[in-house]
């Protein structure tokens, strides 16, 4: 008669012991971190509405169907999403208790005494033997030290071994992975980045309302950020004559930190820093001073206005919105800081410095859509539902007149893009990259191996293994053989 075996159901410590150990494996932190690196990809591909809400809007205008399901499963929002904060927090959990009890293995397998000698060495990878002398251990002693290999000395043996760089440089590995972690969490939750366009002689207050878009991390306040200022007197790009290249930019700011006025210099590797928090020069444009007055010569308005570089020539596109105009008004404009003319593209500018300036604009006329409610980019302009009232252009000092007004360029001022980051944990990021490229290294050129001799009243035996299949370890054999033969 057969009878059921019944297998015992699981506890509930046993259960937790079971998950604890399955998500502790190795196996387990491979998978999260793939999963983490393909989580990644949304983030990459998807427009985001940290970085352009602006993009998100448009991609649900083109797409509102799939823009709900996208929304619904947080692919504009990857990065804080719940899916792939749980990815990230599983795999850093993964390799903590993944890697901490080996370490601590490894660390007491590093201290312990060399394996005794095993009784067949003829077995093993490498083996050797010939007439016995009576100094053969002294001299094996004297090799073994002089070759750093950790010693176990018997009666008539020595047990050596060499090569616990390799495991150390791998734990070091997955232990700087973890202090990479450790940075890049600290960074979310206590950072901030920021960017804002500064025209020279306007000031920049590191207030929230001051910047064009700012990120706070999930521990941060706006209380948080640097009591500074920075007013920009003046930037100087140089560029190459021949080539159009770049070869320097210099901002000149007057900095107010703590109560404290003085003059800094900004260069794209020569950030400020006010604590913790560092400014960089990112970017540089135009701005086109303009005053656009009704048909009464009453001012509607009048000031920079910030244009989007396109090329290397600083070919920059922008919009002039006036909606207090008596009938409101746009211009969808491009600026040309030194002016050309081009038989395929029309006017284009053939350098990047104020040789000739010239702005380009065509001016519509209707309802801007500033009280929709919808964000719209500076730098574009819907004229979808506007009348068109015809094409201009102007240089420094000269005046257009339209149906209903006239618009004159006064000047040209040059704008700065500043990037203020704050970002405490890129110290423990940055150590943790250089660590884990050492310990990469010395786990893929640390060889670990074994060697014994054995004295016996009639003959030498020496035997080696080699635990990773390194190559060196014939030479080794060879070198102790001749050295124990004299």
């Amino acid at each position: 008669m057969n009878q059921k075996t019944e297998i015992p159901e699981l506890g509930f410590t046993a259960l937790i012991r079971f998950a604890w150990r399955q998500l502790t494996s190795m196996k387990t932190a491979l998978i999260l971190l793939m999963m983490m690196g393909l989580g990644a990809i949304p983030g990459s591909v998807i427009p985001q509405r940290s970085v352009n809400p602006i993009a998100v809007r448009d991609f649900f205008d083109a797409h509102p169907t799939l823009s709900a399901w996208y929304d619904r499963f947080s692919l504009f929002d990857v990065y804080s999403s719940p899916w792939f904060s749980a990815i990230y927090i599983l795999l850093f959990i993964s390799l903590i208790g993944c890697v901490l009890p080996r370490t601590i293995e490894h660390f007491h397998a590093m201290r312990a005494e060399p394996p005794i000698t095993p009784r067949n060495l003829n077995r093993m990878e490498q083996f050797a033997t010939w007439q016995s002398s009576e100094d053969s251990l002294e001299k094996a002693t004297i090799w073994f030290k002089k070759n750093r290999f950790r010693v176990r000395r018997e009666a008539d043996s020595i047990s050596a071994e060499k090569g616990y760089l390799r495991e150390t440089g791998n734990l070091f590995f997955h232990l700087s992975l973890i202090l990479i972690l450790i940075g890049v969490s600290f960074g979310s939750l206590f950072g901030l980045r920021g960017e804002a366009i500064v025209n020279t002689g306007e000031r920049f207050v590191n207030v929230p309302t001051s910047y064009d878009t700012l990120s706070l991390g999930k521990l941060t306040s706006d209380s948080d950020l640097s009591p500074f200022t920075i007013t920009l007197d003046k930037f100087l790009g140089v560029y190459d004559p021949k080539t159009n290249i770049p070869k320097d930019y210099t901002a000149y700011v007057s900095v107010t930190d703590g109560g404290v006025k003085k003059k800094e210099v900004i260069k794209v590797n020569s950030p400020l820093t006010f604590g913790s928090t560092r400014v960089y020069l990112q970017a540089n444009g135009y701005s086109p001073i303009v005053t656009v007055r009704n048909e009464d010569g009453s001012v509607a308005f009048q000031g920079p206005v910030t244009f989007l570089p396109q090329d290397g020539n600083l070919r920059s596109i922008g919009s002039i919105k006036v909606p207090d105009a008596q009938v409101p008004v746009g211009f969808v404009a491009s600026f040309l800081p030194t002016y050309a003319r081009s038989t395929d593209q029309g006017g284009v500018s053939i350098f990047p410095e104020l040789l000739d300036p010239k702005l380009l604009f065509s001016i519509w006329s209707g309802d801007l859509g500033l009280d929709s409610g919808i964000p719209q980019s500076v730098y574009r302009m819907d004229t979808t539902n506007m009348k068109n009232l015809g094409l201009g252009s102007l240089k420094i000092g000269e005046t257009f007149k339209y149906p209903g007004g006239s618009i004159t360029l006064e000047g040209v001022i040059p704008w700065v893009n500043l990037q203020i980051v704050e970002d405490r944990g890129k110290g423990f990021a940055l150590v943790g990259g250089i660590s884990a490229i050492l310990g990469l290294l010395a786990s893929l050129y640390g060889r670990r191996r074994r060697i014994w001799i054995r004295v016996t009243d009639s003959q030498v035996e020496v035997a080696a293994l080699s635990k990773n299949n390194a190559p060196g370890l014939e030479d080794e054999m060879k070198s102790l053989t001749e050295h124990l033969k004299g």
